[in-house]
């Protein structure tokens, strides 16, 4: 699954989230900051390897999905982030994946982990499709 990352998604974003933070939307005061221009929002991320997670439990991620998510480097607008599902072996009852975003250049900008529910009957992995969602 990819998604292009823009100023104005990000924008977006910091209107209905209520995060004005002047680091995401006020390139001049970006630029003056370690990031050297604006980033997005690490929620705004996150909530892209949870799109991936709904597409690949569907409803058993909704009822009872756990994650654990770790920010690795900031994402930058004008940026295509993918983001790639690797199956992992779950604990009984559950199915497990790694979930990463990554750059445009293959850097991993995060990593979730993440468990859910396993349908009854099934095997505590995922089946393997190539490590990426469709999208």
């Amino acid at each position: 699954m990819a998604r292009h990352l823009d100023q104005a998604r990000i924008d977006r974003y910091a209107r209905v989230s209520g995060d004005r933070n002047p680091l995401h939307v006020d390139p001049a005061f970006a630029a003056r900051t370690q990031f050297g221009g604006t980033v997005a929002h690490g929620m705004l991320v996150l909530a892209y390897a949870c799109e991936a997670l709904l597409r690949v439990y569907g409803r058993p991620w909704l009822a009872g999905g756990r994650l654990r998510a770790r920010f690795r480097a900031p994402a930058r607008p004008g940026e295509t982030l993918t983001v790639r599902v690797l199956p992992r072996r779950g604990a009984a009852g559950q199915t497990a994946c790694l979930v990463e975003v990554l750059d445009g250049k293959g850097q991993v900008l995060l990593s979730v982990e993440a468990e859910a529910p396993a349908p009854a009957g099934s095997p505590a992995t995922l089946p393997q499709k190539g490590g990426d969602t469709p999208g």
